[in-house]
């Protein structure tokens, strides 16, 4: 590894690159692995819940979202229980653990009953509980390691380990699903989340070296509070609620599309195995332009627009992209806007919303952020599920969906404009040093 005390040129050029200094070098590296061995593994598994939702039945997708979003409220305060006797700096080794358990478990599950509907629908309910749940405990970890002034210069480098990861992982499973099953990519996932808790050591041996006594003592200790502290904390602060507004405008826009991307790949790929390999290209596009994006665009868009920026241009985007799918809509167009979405959420979205949190205190973001990120996540998922299927008995239009989709992403630009706005006017005094 490139040593942070004395620098090379190569490290110099490094750190340019990435706008790193030399001493964050060896925490920016472990922050990309992280995320890298959690993407990798978890777009591993994505294209496979798509086709078992699929095979559950499309008039089944709206219960399948609202049984994800029950599963949600049960686990939340299981994770807000777990969070209050496990030290900070320990927490994601539970819950990253008990998930691996739980992937081989559905490996076993499916080696024995390849073709169970109730196998397919529980794997697509779990899979969309793992992803909130390990993503949010990373970005909690990540805004509690880095300062605010850090993350808006480096949450852009680190998300581009989940970019990278993520064309990985759809590769890798396109390649390997006709050799190892599906039970042997689960396995696969498995071992790569045991490859994030090694990341997060080292990147917690980091930490540790740039902290005080007092400060150390306080990451080995749990976040106090009851099972619902996260629930309470949102319900009184107007900010929490309309960042609230924010996350489930989000998660609407993505069902709206998700829905009508599940139809059209139901009619034109008929095969289990084919949904699987188209679904894998489509993800593998996403992060390979959210790479792009990353590295090259987010940080230097971040310091020239700010938070407000980040959280306002994709919105807007995706109303012009609902829109162009009232117009054309046909499995291409509905395709190129889902990447879009995705793109933008993991290059700009993503890291506007993660800078939210970093002045905030840890209770806030290991508790009210984990209520935000699944259950009002998935809340926005089970209602807009059910609204769609109400304008779809009504109207029998996929135009309807695609112009009620625009007004919303419209509404969710707004809020996102608000929330920059109110983060530049709290955080102004913060100093620009580490």
């Amino acid at each position: 590894m490139i040593s942070d005390k004395t620098p090379g040129p190569f490290t110099l050029r490094f750190c340019k690159a990435i706008n790193a200094h030399p001493d964050e070098v060896s925490a920016c590296l472990w922050g990309f692995g992280l995320f890298f061995f959690l993407f990798t593994g978890y777009a591993v598994l994505r294209p496979v819940r798509d086709a078992m939702g699929i095979a559950s039945g499309l008039h089944n997708l709206q219960w399948l979202f609202s049984s994800t979003f029950i599963v949600m409220l049960l686990a939340v305060p299981l994770y807000g229980w777990l969070n209050a006797r496990v030290a900070r700096a320990q927490f994601i080794n539970w819950v990253y653990g008990f998930f691996s358990l739980n992937m081989l478990g559905f490996a076993c599950c499916l080696f024995l009953w390849p073709a169970s509907l109730w196998v397919a629908r529980a794997f697509f309910v779990w899979l969309s509980v793992f992803n909130l749940f390990v993503v949010s405990v990373a970005w909690s970890l990540m805004a509690d390691i880095f300062r605010k002034e850090q993350a808006g210069r480096l949450f852009g480098f680190i998300a581009s380990g989940a970019s990278i990861g993520g064309i990985t992982g759809p590769v890798a499973g396109a390649l390997l699903v006709s050799i190892v099953s599906l039970p042997g990519l689960m396995v696969v996932s498995a071992f790569l989340l045991g490859g994030s808790l090694l990341a997060k050591s080292r990147l917690m041996a980091w930490r540790t070296s740039q902290e005080n006594e007092e400060e150390c003592e306080a990451r080995y200790r749990p976040v106090r509070g009851n099972p619902f502290a996260g629930f309470t904390m949102v319900m009184r602060s107007p900010y929490l609620l309309c960042l609230a507004a924010f996350v489930m405008l989000l998660s609407t826009s993505s069902t709206f599309l998700y829905f009508e991307q599940a139809r059209l790949v139901a009619v034109t790929f008929p095969s289990r195995v084919e949904q699987v390999r188209v679904f894998s290209i489509i993800d593998s596009a996403v992060q390979a332009l959210s790479l792009l994006c990353q590295v090259v665009i987010t940080g230097r868009f971040a310091h020239r627009f700010g938070v407000k920026g980040l959280l306002t241009i994709a919105p807007l985007i995706i109303t012009a992209g609902f829109l162009m799918l009232a117009i054309w809509p046909v499995f291409v167009m509905v395709a190129t806007v889902m990447a879009i979405r995705r793109v933008s959420e993991y290059a700009f979205i993503r890291p506007g919303r993660e800078i939210l949190f970093t002045p905030m205190p840890a209770d806030v973001k290991y508790r009210a952020k984990s209520f935000l990120d699944t259950v009002v996540y998935r809340a926005g998922d089970a209602v807009s599920g059910w609204t769609i299927a109400a304008i779809t008995a009504v109207s029998q239009s996929s135009v309807v969906v695609s112009l009620a989709g625009a007004a919303l992403a419209f509404i969710w630009a707004g809020t996102g404009y608000f929330l920059g706005g109110q983060d530049d006017q709290s955080f102004r005094s913060e100093k620009k040093s580490t």
